[in-house]
Formats: C-alpha cells, structure tokens, sequence
C-alpha cells in the first residue's frame, strides 16, 4: 500500500529531476546523474526497507545514513556544477571587461592625438 507521504516525495523528486534536467542540460552525463539520483530517490522511498538490506551489504549501519551519504554525493555534483557554472561567467565577464577597457583606451587615444 503506498501511503501519502509517498506520493509527495515521488512527486517532490520528479518534479525536482525534471526541473534540474531542464535547467542543467549540459551533458548526456549529467542527465545521466540526474536520471539515476531520480529512480534511486523513488526506489528508496517506495520501498525503504530495502535501503537497510543495501546499507548492511554495502557496510553501513542504517538504511538513513545510506540515504545521508547519498544526499551528500548529490549535493557535492550539484555544487560542482554551479562552481564550474560561476566559473565560466567570471571568466568570460573578465573578457568582456578586457575588450571594453581596450577599445576604450584606443578611442580615447585617437581623441586626445587628433
């Protein structure tokens, strides 16, 4: 029987792996990360006993902190992701800049040498 609190986090994570995926979309890998961390998260809460049996396998102690460590390499891709994102931005605002001031020193030198 699947109860309500289910339905709104399968819908939660759908809603979220969808939104990501449309707002990200700038790899095959990580439309593939975002694919596998949305079918885990639906697989783990429509059937949370089985996160324990692959905790225990894997050498963890609860299902919980299997779901933990898990939030925490999803969390880690998605700070990755907006570094390198804020990275690009600053790097091509620096080239902007660059070209701006050097244009703008070569009009400004031909209106002082005219």
């Amino acid at each position: 029987m699947i109860s309500a609190i289910q339905i709104v986090l399968t819908t939660g994570i759908l809603f979220l792996g969808f939104y990501s995926y449309k707002k990200i979309r700038s790899s095959y890998l990580d439309a593939f990360l975002i694919f596998l961390f949305v079918i885990t998260g639906i697989f783990f809460v429509l059937f949370p006993d089985y996160t324990t049996v692959l905790a225990h396998f894997l050498g963890i102690g609860r299902g919980a902190d299997l779901i933990f460590y898990l939030a925490i390499l999803f969390f880690s891709f998605i700070i990755m992701k907006l570094y390198h994102k804020v990275r690009g931005l600053e790097q091509m605002l620096t080239k902007i800049i660059r070209e701006q001031s050097l244009t703008s020193a070569v009009s400004t030198q031909e209106e002082t040498g005219k």
